[in-house]
């Protein structure tokens, strides 16, 4: 358990400091018997600690931890109910990609670890994921894809592993930020499909997503207790 907060903790923190999460935003670990790990909504993303993450039941009653889970836990728990294949959710305001979204336009693949979310299904409302019917919503946007963008909101990424799910929201907002950039100079070039198709033969690898993750990891700063 203490393993899993941590790598919990991590992906928070590497979210917040790569500027994708801020004083909002939250990741959560499922664990069996319908419960799951998040971070508790008071918490200081950029030094948060194991001590600010609460184990909560679906109905988002706290099971164990110091605090009281966000206001989105049932963004987390409405994904985790119909889709038994995910273990870890990350869900942030990211700049970039949300700047699409706001603007109507579509994310394009322009970079090739960025081709791992698309197509991007975009859940079209900019309201909070705080009550099971936006919850529903969402999660039948996202059907079974790795990620999701919200109208005017921000992002949501899937995966087996925290890992996964952290790989995924950085590879979509670098993404976006290029293709945003590229959109300043003209239309930019987007990967054809048999282009996309080589990509995620190469990409979607979990060694590559471990390099990717550790890369992160060994920036972050020691947190003095």
């Amino acid at each position: 358990m203490e393993a899993l907060k941590q790598d919990l903790v991590d992906c928070i923190r590497m979210l917040e400091s790569s500027d994708i999460i801020d004083y909002n935003g939250h990741a959560s670990i499922k664990l069996d018997d319908n419960r799951l790990l998040i971070n508790i909504g008071s918490c200081q993303r950029s030094c948060l600690t194991t001590a600010d993450i609460c184990e909560i039941d679906f109905d988002g009653n706290v099971i164990s931890g110091n605090g009281k889970p966000p206001l989105e836990f049932h963004l987390h728990v409405g994904i985790y109910k119909v889709r038994p294949d995910v273990k870890a959710i990350v869900h942030a305001h990211p700049k970039w990609s949300t700047f699409l979204t706001m603007t109507g336009n579509d994310y394009q693949p322009v970079y090739a670890q960025g081709t791992l979310v698309y197509p991007l299904p975009l859940l079209d409302s900019p309201n909070s994921i705080n009550n099971p019917v936006m919850a529903g919503r969402l999660a039948d946007t996202l059907g079974d894809r790795p990620a999701a963008l919200m109208k005017a909101h921000g992002a949501v990424t899937v995966g087996e592993t925290i890992q996964d799910a952290f790989v995924l929201a950085n590879y979509l907002e670098e993404n976006s930020y290029r293709q945003y950039m590229a959109m300043q100079i003209g239309t930019p070039y987007a990967f054809s499909k048999e282009e996309i198709e080589k990509c995620r033969e190469k990409l979607w690898n979990p060694a590559l997503f471990d390099r990717t993750w550790n890369h992160f990891k060994s920036k972050l700063a020691p947190i003095s207790l």
